[in-house]
């Protein structure tokens, strides 16, 4: 996918209806986890991710992170640049200023181009709003020893090409998931993060899936 073409779609896709939780669902676990009954939806917090597009060699990359090993529950996974918002904040400043803190992005030259759907996810207590957002270069960044072990820059296309998405099984406190993800760059990308991808993908023209 060249970062041109890239940056294109992605502006007109985001300028339309979103394809919403159908895109996410391609991705998902299952069974999905859900609210539990009862829950209180005021006592969702709200956080914002940033999905950078960069041009390399004129090929579209985004930039994802691998979470130190310290971070409790989702350690060592690969995510968005992000993080709880501030009082205040709106959802674009919350993913720059996260984006900032974790990878050293400076904002200058970087271009929100709008936001996909926000993601519950329960077993976090979190609804994660992610930024789209471009640059013209490759931006120069550095891991926060305290939040991220390490940044990954993952060509587009590798995502866009089924044979890196593969289906396996996991127990998660207690339950057996069938869990789809994409294998790249060395990690697996599974959960919330690959959820916001697939629907990022779909705006791209992804419409296969392939996880065996």
């Amino acid at each position: 996918m060249l970062f041109d073409e890239t940056s294109d779609r992605l502006r007109d896709g985001l300028a339309r209806e979103l394809p919403g939780a159908a895109a996410q669902d391609f991705l998902a676990p299952i069974p999905r986890r859900e609210w539990p009954a009862g829950f209180n939806p005021a006592r969702i917090r709200n956080a914002a991710g940033l999905l950078l597009v960069f041009p390399r060699d004129h090929h579209a990359h985004i930039v994802l992170t691998v979470r130190a090993g310290t971070l409790g529950r989702h350690s060592g996974q690969v995510s968005l640049p992000g993080g709880v918002i501030d009082p205040g904040e709106t959802f674009e400043h919350a993913a720059l200023r996260e984006a900032h803190e974790e990878v050293a992005l400076q904002p200058e030259g970087v271009r929100v181009l709008g936001a996909l759907t926000p993601l519950d996810i329960p077993v976090s207590g979190f609804r994660l709003h992610p930024i789209v957002a471009a640059i013209d270069a490759p931006p120069v960044l550095a891991p926060s020893d305290r939040e991220v072990a390490r940044i990954l820059e993952v060509p587009v296309a590798h995502l866009m090409n089924d044979r890196h998405l593969r289906s396996n099984l996991r127990v998660r406190d207690g339950h057996e998931l069938r869990v789809p993800a994409f294998h790249v760059a060395g990690e697996e990308i599974w959960g919330a993060t690959a959820m916001v991808l697939a629907e990022f993908l779909v705006l791209l023209g992804w419409t296969r899936r392939q996880t065996a």
